[in-house]
């Protein structure tokens, strides 16, 4: 499973077979190249430690896209396979739960989130960790249209990309920079952006604004109904049926994904 964090990528390796995860996360990041280069990443080892041949062939093939691994979490075991590959243990794993991001976090004055249980089908193809290599994205992806162009650098220094047309249940559309659609995301579509993600009409589907762990990214739309929502390493879902018709614009406030009317959010 690939996770983007705030703090960088994360690897977790559960109880499955290590080499058939391994090839879902090259595969994942195959779809990019360049996407995650430059990224430093953790190796989170659920279940205990994989033979250290299996995991250098692992280290090598995500060397090739610019991802290196800066450190192991696992048992005792892990700690061993560190110290032999050269790299630090960081401890036990920590709690994969998609709910422990929102323990513990006082509510902002503006409508906030709900963790990401009880998800459409839909929806958990990006729940917890960015799309986790599941097949069925990286199939949608390769089906995604290409008509868009990319406009100059922000102050930022990211690049803005544009789709003009309405995004259909199991299209996505990503780009490393800020993302503008200028049309609707329709439920089972999903946008993916390292920076901000705009939509000229109504979001009914998944966005995921900062997915390189910036959490000053927004997500702005003429009419907000995602399915869900994600900010960073934060997740939202709104499982109500809403009367608002006015642009909005979701953000991160004291922890968590926050939702206000264009303009009344934190500048």
């Amino acid at each position: 499973m690939l996770r983007g964090t705030a703090a960088g990528l994360e690897f977790v390796f559960g109880r499955r077979d290590f080499d058939a995860v391994s090839e879902e996360i090259v595969a994942r990041l195959a779809e990019q190249p360049d996407f995650y280069r430059g990224s430093r990443a953790t190796a989170i080892m659920v279940a205990g430690s994989p033979e250290g041949a299996a995991f250098q062939r692992f280290v090598t093939r995500i060397g090739e896209f610019g991802v290196v691994i800066g450190g192991i979490y696992g048992d005792d075991a892990c700690a061993g396979l560190g110290e032999r590959m050269g790299l630090p243990y960081l401890g036990l794993p920590p709690d994969q739960r998609v709910a422990a991001l929102e323990n513990h976090r006082p509510a902002p004055a503006s409508r906030v989130s709900r963790p990401s249980e009880g998800l459409t089908p839909a929806a958990r193809s990006l729940d917890a960790d960015f799309a986790g290599a599941r097949a069925d994205l990286a199939a949608r992806r390769l089906r995604r249209g290409r008509d868009s162009g990319a406009a100059p650098n922000d102050a930022t220094g990211k690049t803005a990309r544009y789709h003009r047309g309405t995004l259909r249940s199991g299209k996505a559309f990503s780009h490393i920079g800020h993302v503008v659609i200028v049309g609707d995301v329709n439920p089972g579509a999903e946008v993916v952006a390292g920076g901000d993600i705009v939509v000229m009409g109504s979001l009914r589907g998944t966005a995921h604004a900062g997915a390189q762990g910036d959490a000053s990214a927004r997500v702005i739309a003429l009419e907000f109904r995602p399915t869900q929502l994600r900010i960073a390493a934060l997740i939202a879902v709104d499982g109500g049926q809403r009367g608002v018709r006015e642009p909005e614009e979701a953000f991160v406030a004291e922890g968590r994904i926050a939702i206000a009317p264009l303009g009344k959010g934190p500048r």
